[in-house]
């Protein structure tokens, strides 16, 4: 697993639970240390047993807990780089979603070496869409789940989302786009700011 992707579990837990919470996290998945390097690559277990000690430190389920990971990383202001990232897809979530069947591509622009599975939107009507999340990454449609939440409430629009499960090898997510202009969303610039 791209150190990335652990980093940003690591960043998730201290922000949302606290250090204390991911000390007793590293400790119980028995990882040896405690920081993620960003630049390195892990053994997908060591970010399964992160997760899982994660998961039974809350008590909660995993798939809640990798849709809170979404919705973080879109939503918290130490992720802004991603949100800008998802930003450009377009001006509203309509043609957000259309942009997501180009995301893994977008990424590999930013990280070269980053690999997300591959995603692609049907769209069934004006208001109903299906989202096809490739496997690869364990929980990743559960993590989609939160970004599309998130980033709703990013463009203002009003969305029922739903994890439909796998159909012919993929996770699917059901998108309703209830209301588009239901709220004004969050300010966004084209042109990143200094300072």
């Amino acid at each position: 697993m791209h150190g990335l992707i652990n980093r940003a579990i690591q960043s998730f837990v201290c922000a949302t639970y606290g250090r204390s919470c991911w000390l007793r996290v590293t400790e119980a998945a028995r990882l040896g240390f405690v920081e993620f390097e960003a630049m390195l690559v892990y053994d997908d277990d060591m970010t399964s047993k992160v997760m899982e000690a994660l998961s039974a430190d809350l008590d909660r389920p995993q798939a809640e807990v990798f849709e809170d990971l979404g919705t973080y990383l879109v939503s918290h202001p130490n992720m802004e780089g991603l949100r800008r990232l998802l930003r450009f897809g377009g001006v509203s979530y309509v043609e957000f979603l259309h942009s997501l069947d180009d995301l893994a591509d977008r990424v590999r622009l930013a990280v070269s070496d980053l690999t997300l599975p591959a995603l692609e939107l049907r769209e069934l009507s004006a208001t109903e869409f299906q989202l096809s999340c490739s496997p690869g990454l364990p929980r990743y449609s559960n993590v989609m789940v939160g970004v599309l939440r998130a980033m709703a409430d990013d463009y203002g629009a009003l969305v029922m989302l739903s994890h439909e499960g796998q159909r012919q090898g993929s996770d699917v997510i059901s998108i309703m786009l209830v209301e588009s202009a239901f709220a004004e969303g969050r300010h966004f610039d084209l042109g990143a700011r200094n300072g």
